[in-house]
């Protein structure tokens, strides 16, 4: 739409004809209030908050439906508008309970803003309130219908953007109210989009209720750590005797990857670190065989002298490393590192639930052929093939929901169930259940790879006629078939890919070379090129995998065995006696199966206990901050450089530290008045790579290392640092530098739904009581 010029309190403001006068105001800096607008959804012209006047139009009109266009002149402050916004507020206060003191949403409220500034303090109506009590709709969502202003947010947060159509309402004028469609009890995906959205504290979080007040918390916002999507997640934190703990969470500044949305794990999964079964201390089995706690020195100590023995007499081949899908990507990379430059083996590998060293070896030298997360919001037609985003990549399901509202994106769909995403498909198509491998064929044009019927046919013709084409696929495709499908998509110029993983760092373990055969950056181990100079003592050799890393400790061939964040006895089902004769250490926040069985367990610290990067599932690379503290934990870059040094090994080696660059340090000194220009400055000196790397315990100090040996890793720091995302690019590997496919199929896909998440899942209380909650009919419950 062509610009045009219109007039708002006198100033001259230039927006796209058509763009709504609140929207257009907003972007110039001139705040409309308004209960009932939400941007992205429908306008509902509810509450008239939002009045204006309009030259030469008789009566005030609602700025979130006028629409502007040339020449037009609005006033948004006057004591005419402002009367009109008083009325409003008192008719909204006659039933509205005057319980701010304890109100979750005191601090925090819409309506409670506008009084003050309306200064509607004394209501005309002399009638009683009607009182109704608190009702609860789920574990996850309470709600208080005194509280309500019927500006209908929720309501179509959940129809609209959810697609859920949970909420109603019933009865009309006066009697109207808020009320969900199974009668007395939720039956939705528990989001908790409704909570956020509300503008009141009608809607308040089972989690979060009653507990502490808005200004009694630190707020952080960091990447959450259960899906590949890569959230955003803005966690309210408060000091407690042992550090500090997590009260909340929310995205209510949206300005993450996934704007105001989260899912239920996203909003509700935190209470994890809370655990009372979360390791505190380090664990060392006693000559009696059992695990009793000891001092981190002590347990160093126990961890080095035996590692230091086994590599010394037995080499470093004698020692395996199995890595996580969620520890940072500082971490992962300082991980291998430590494995081949400190131990002295290739013996490294993560449980993978994704093949993404497929997808690297299909896509190198094709730059830009891999899509972000964002391009899922923009894409004018997306073909997705197995899985089940709405459960599994919830942030994609949302975005491609959206798309279609805003713009009609064409979605084709082809698995072998129905997913409710074919609400929105043009075309869905049901695969054979081992039909995916065959489907690529027939992408390629192999006629007979499935069963020719009209249905294929069409289907086909609408895919090859778009000009513009996001292919989204996951686990299904692994090895050769993700190459074929690739393929397919590379002879047209308008396809580009994303390839869906199971965790928060499945992506980074990857990028970061957590592989037998594999460095950083996925450049074989045979052919290391920088690597060679950074890396003294490079083992050539590529090392065993983590399935045969197992098998070499059940035959007594692999002497010690180092885990991190990771359950491989869970995972593989592996017989607990394999490890009888392995010095097995396990650096975990849980007792897991495999901690269970170890000699040393190293008490470790979340994602949301530590500071560095995590890479999602389209290559977008996202800044996690610490929130949380808990004594008696270390993130994993601290325990790994402390190992390196009882072993003996030159930290300043491992980790580039020390150097300032010429820039004199801030060590916290600059506080008070000019905290805020110091901070600035700081995110200014970190996005240039000039900060002072003056620890070795320093995550950034390993991260300009990752940039600078890892072709795909040219990050935008100044995007990063400011908790921008950063699209990172498979294809910059040289197709020369990609090794063979490997011989054996080791993928394990997590398929976690949208309660489950692995060992945090089951530990986190309030996942487990929601799961429990949608496998079983929800208790009844009073209902007015």
């Amino acid at each position: 739409m062509p610009d045009v010029t219109f007039t708002v309190d006198g100033k001259k403001l230039t927006a796209p004809a058509g763009t709504l006068l609140i929207e257009a105001c907003r972007q110039a800096g001139i705040e409309i209030p308004a209960f009932c607008y939400y941007p992205g959804l429908s306008l509902q012209a509810a509450c008239r908050m939002c009045v204006v006047r309009q030259e030469k139009v008789p009566k005030l009109q609602t700025a979130c439906t006028t629409t502007v266009a040339e020449g037009q002149v609005f006033v948004t402050e006057s004591p005419e508008i402002a009367q009109a916004r008083k009325a409003t507020i008192e008719l909204l206060l006659g039933n509205h309970p005057l319980d701010c003191p304890v109100c979750d949403a005191g601090g925090e409220c819409e309506l409670q803003d506008m009084t003050f500034k309306y200064g509607a303090g004394e209501s005309l109506y002399v009638e009683a309130k009607q009182h109704r009590e608190e009702q609860q709709w789920s574990p996850a969502v309470f709600f208080d219908r005194p509280r309500c202003i019927l500006c209908y947010r929720c309501v179509r947060m959940c129809g609209e953007g959810m697609d859920v159509w949970a909420l109603g309402i019933q009865n009309r004028g006066a009697s109207a109210i808020i009320a969900p469609n199974g009668g007395d009890h939720l039956d939705c995906e528990q989001c908790g989009m409704c909570i956020d959205a509300c503008p009141v504290g009608a809607l308040t979080s089972g989690t979060y209720r009653y507990k502490t007040r808005p200004w009694e918390m630190n707020h952080v916002s960091t990447v959450c750590t259960h899906c590949g999507d890569g959230c955003k997640v803005t966690l309210g934190i408060r000091q407690a005797n042992d550090g500090s703990e997590i009260i909340r969470a929310d995205n209510r500044d949206k300005s993450g990857i996934n704007g105001d949305f989260l899912c239920a794990k996203g909003r509700f999964g935190f209470d994890f670190v809370e655990s009372k079964d979360r390791i505190a201390k380090p664990l060392v089995r006693n000559a009696a065989g059992k695990l009793e706690p000891a001092t981190w020195e002590h347990a160093i100590r126990t961890v080095a002298k035996n590692f230091k023995e086994i590599r010394d007499s037995k080499g470093g081949i004698s020692i395996g490393v199995i890595g996580s899908n969620t520890t940072t990507n500082e971490e992962n990379y300082l991980l291998q590192k430590f494995a081949r430059t400190v131990l002295g083996t290739n013996n490294i590998d993560h449980i993978r639930s994704t093949d993404y060293a497929a997808f690297a070896r299909a896509m190198a030298g094709n730059e830009h052929r891999a899509a972000s997360l964002r391009d899922t919001q923009t894409a004018k037609a997306v073909l997705i093939i197995g899985g089940n985003p709405t459960e599994e990549h919830p942030l994609l399901a949302w975005n491609l929901r959206t798309n279609f509202r805003h713009n009609a994106v064409r979605i084709y769909i082809a698995t072998d169930s129905p997913i409710k995403l074919e609400r929105q498909a043009r075309q869905a198509l049901l695969l054979p259940l081992e039909g995916y491998e065959a489907f690529a064929g027939f992408l390629n044009g192999d006629e007979k790879a499935l069963e020719k019927t009209a249905e294929t046919d069409a289907f086909k013709a609408a895919i090859d006629a778009e000009e513009s084409l996001l292919v989204i696929f996951g686990e299904e495709y692994r090895s050769n078939a993700v190459q074929a499908l690739v393929q397919w998509g590379l002879k047209k110029p308008g396809v580009t890919f994303a390839y869906l993983g199971d965790y928060a760092n499945s992506r980074g373990a990857a990028d970061m070379g957590l592989y037998p055969d594999l460095l950083p950056g996925y450049i074989p181990v045979a052919a290391p090129g920088a690597f060679a100079e950074e890396y003294p003592n490079l083992p050539a050799q590529p090392g065993l995998d983590s399935l045969a890393m197992l098998e070499a400790a059940g035959t007594g061939s692999l002497s010690a065995l180092y885990v991190v964040g990771s359950d491989p006895v869970e995972a593989y089902g592996v017989d607990p006696a394999s490890f009888k004769n392995t010095f097995l250490v396990v650096q975990d926040l849980f007792l897991t199966d495999t901690a269970k069985l170890a000699d040393v367990v190293l008490p470790s610290a979340s994602l949301y206990e530590k500071t560095g990067t995590v890479t999602n599932s389209y290559g977008d690379v996202l800044l996690a901050k610490k929130a949380a503290d808990k004594a008696g934990i270390k993130p994993d870059f601290e325990i790994l450089v402390r190992l390196a040094g009882a072993l003996g090994h030159d930290v300043k080696k491992l980790v580039p530290f020390g150097n300032t660059n010429g820039v004199s340090a801030d060590l916290g000194q600059s506080r008070g008045a000019q905290s805020g220009e110091a901070d600035r400055h700081a995110v200014w000196l970190t996005a240039q790579g000039l900060e002072p790397k003056l620890s070795p315990f320093d995550p950034l100090a390993v991260l300009d290392e990752i940039e600078r040996l890892i072709p795909s890793y040219k990050l935008d720091r100044l995007n990063l640092f400011t908790g921008n995302d950063v699209a990172t690019q498979p294809g910059f590997v040289p197709v020369s530098n990609i090794a063979p496919a490997s011989a054996r199929d080791i993928i394990l896909p997590a398929h976690d739904g949208l309660f489950t998440s692995g060992v945090l899942g089951a530990h986190t209380a309030a996942l487990v009581e929601l799961n429990a909650y949608q496998q079983e009919p929800a208790a009844e419950v009073a209902a007015d």
